[in-house]
């Protein structure tokens, strides 16, 4: 009987007994009783089939929480972002799985054994404030950020159900300071607060969310190892308070290399202090010196006010209504257009800066971007600074590098338009690629940008920028050497250099911008500290190592040349020069 009482239950209200009884119905309690079995079995089936997904989740797949790349409605996760590489491919950024340990006050099964366990397992944690939020009435509470395979794997053993570990993915930077202040940095949240990480954060994340690969940048990682490495050399020569590089393609825009020292940890950057963080190469303005000579020169060239066989009075200072303008090595006679740069003359550029005139000198530094922060994929870009009125004085103190402040970014952009055949090129960190269409716009004629090309080499052949000559190699440059002004004055002792320098100058293909920050004299420069001791020579040691590499080919210069290269200009003794 209760045999049959089992079998009837499992068969509906109507089905026929086994062996030909006659159909009826169940009482009503054991109806009751086999829905709610049922029930109970479907709701353990769900349960049980939750559990066995969850597991594949955590053991298999392993999708860290929160880190899912698109939810349902497409939206991209903060926290994933594409990598960065330089031009060649070289890994600058990524991310890496990693773990945040949260504490649960509530849930801590012995709260003396547990800030033990914790302080064994982190030395430097506060223990007085573990165990203040231990003992609080918080619901949960950050511990510790990026806990390594190791630390996560010994809080799991811990079994305290009160410490639990939340997936996280950190930014990783492979090359350490070499692209701090190009790269950036993020948060630990993966949100970018300087550098590249900043200035396309979103882009980063759209590459992350559809695969669309790393972010390329035109950075070097050979040049900015051969940039850095120059700079900190010197730099420590000559006890410098800071430096900054840069090296760019005049061609277009491209930026192989940009460094600022003293450089900070992008994995912890507040730890190297606010000056470590600051980029001197983009957002630090400084009036540049003699480096603005060739501007003035273009310019009274390119609008047919000067000559090349034009003379300029530089016997004596001059006097500009209580300023008295003077020279640092000073001729003290007549110069030629050209010598105002192979000497580096302030007197007479000043007088050439007069004849060109106020409104044509503020409107071609205009043309060169330099009133506007320089278009760069970088937060940090320091806006110039220039004279509130632009008269007679301020005319002549631009006309030589003083006055106008800008960024060295600004600079090396503006000498592009020099040496390339008069078109200025934006400036950029990501790589264009061949064919990549460029904003140019034409700020002197070919012929005045040639021109210029032999002046530069000059100056280095002849001039201030002797020690940035290269053995085998074309270079032109200038060399600039300004003092600070500090509270309103300027500082004798105080002194920023800065050389920028082309190459190979006579098919121009590479700027490169060097800048110290209060250098010092040492023995070997005969207490000297100026840009033609400081600057030019790293500029110089920069290119030697670079050039192989970049596919530069090594030329004979003018000078070991069999060939007598063709007289240009004549100085005021009647000396002879040559072209290149």
């Amino acid at each position: 009987m209760k045999d049959l009482a089992v079998r009837c239950w499992w068969r509906p209200h109507h089905a026929p007994v086994p062996g030909g009884e006659a159909e009826r119905e169940l009482p009503p309690s054991l109806e009751r009783a086999r829905g709610r079995l049922m029930l109970t079995g479907v709701v353990f089936l769900l349960c049980f089939g939750a559990l066995v997904v969850r597991t594949l989740d955590v053991a298999v797949i392993g999708a860290p929480v929160g880190t899912t790349v698109t939810g349902a409605g497409g939206a991209l996760n903060p926290a994933a972002r594409a990598d960065i590489v330089d031009r060649n491919g070289v890994l600058l950024a990524s991310n890496l799985p990693t773990h945040a340990l949260y504490v649960e006050p509530g849930k801590i099964m012995d709260r003396d054994a547990a800030v033990a366990a914790l302080g064994d397992l982190f030395p430097d944690l506060d223990l007085r404030r573990v165990t203040t939020l231990v003992d609080s009435d918080r619901k949960t509470a950050l511990l510790r950020h990026n806990l390594t395979p190791e630390q996560a794997h010994a809080i799991n053993r811990l079994g305290d159900p009160g410490l639990w570990l939340e997936r996280r993915e950190q930014r990783f930077y492979p090359q350490g300071r070499l692209f701090a202040h190009a790269v950036g940095f993020t948060d630990v949240d993966n949100r970018g607060l300087a550098g590249i990480e900043k200035a396309v954060g979103e882009e980063l994340r759209r590459r992350a969310g559809s695969d669309g690969g790393p972010l390329a940048l035109s950075l070097d990682i050979r040049v900015q190892h051969a940039l850095a490495d120059a700079l900190h050399e010197t730099m420590t020569a000559h006890r410098a308070r800071g430096a900054a590089g840069i090296v760019m393609d005049v061609q277009n825009g491209e930026v192989l290399a940009l460094v600022s020292l003293p450089a900070f940890d992008p994995k912890a950057p507040d730890r190297d202090g606010t000056e470590a963080r600051f980029n001197r190469a983009t957002h630090g303005t400084y009036e540049l010196g003699s480096t603005f000579k060739p501007f003035t020169v273009a310019l009274a060239l390119d609008r047919g006010i000067a000559g090349l066989e034009d003379s300029y009075d530089a016997t004596r200072p001059l006097r500009a209504s209580r300023y008295l303008i003077r020279d640092h090595r000073p001729e003290n006679r007549w110069l030629t257009v050209p010598e105002i740069l192979i000497h580096s003359s302030n007197v007479a550029a000043a007088r050439l800066a007069m004849q060109v005139g106020a409104e044509r000198q503020r409107a071609f530094f205009d043309a060169l971007g330099m009133f506007e922060r320089a278009p760069l994929e970088a937060p940090e870009r320091g806006r110039p600074i220039a004279p509130r009125r632009w008269g007679a004085i301020a005319t002549m103190t631009v006309g030589f590098g003083h006055g106008l402040a800008v960024t060295p970014l600004h600079l090396i952009a503006s000498y592009a338009a020099l040496v390339n055949g008069g078109v200025t090129v934006t400036p950029t960190l990501l790589r264009r690629g061949a064919g990549a269409s460029l904003e140019r716009r034409r700020v002197i004629s070919a012929e005045t940008s040639a021109i210029m090309r032999m002046l530069l080499y000059a100056v280095v052949a002849e001039g201030t920028g002797g020690k940035a000559a290269v053995p085998g190699y074309l270079v032109g440059g200038k060399t600039g050497t300004a003092e600070k002004a500090i509270g309103g004055k300027y500082k004798r002792d105080s002194m920023i250099t800065n050389f920028v320098g082309v190459f190979p100058i006579d098919r121009p293909r590479y700027a490169v911008l060097t800048l110290f920050d209060e250098p010092k004299g040492n023995e070997e420069t005969f207490g000297f500290a100026t840009a033609g001791w400081t600057a030019a020579p790293t500029a110089g040691a920069v290119i030697e190592r670079i050039a192989p590499f970049l596919g530069i080919p090594a030329a004979i210069g003018p000078g070991e040349s069999e060939a007598e290269p063709p007289i240009v200009w004549r100085d005021g003794d009647g000396g002879q020069h040559a072209s290149l």
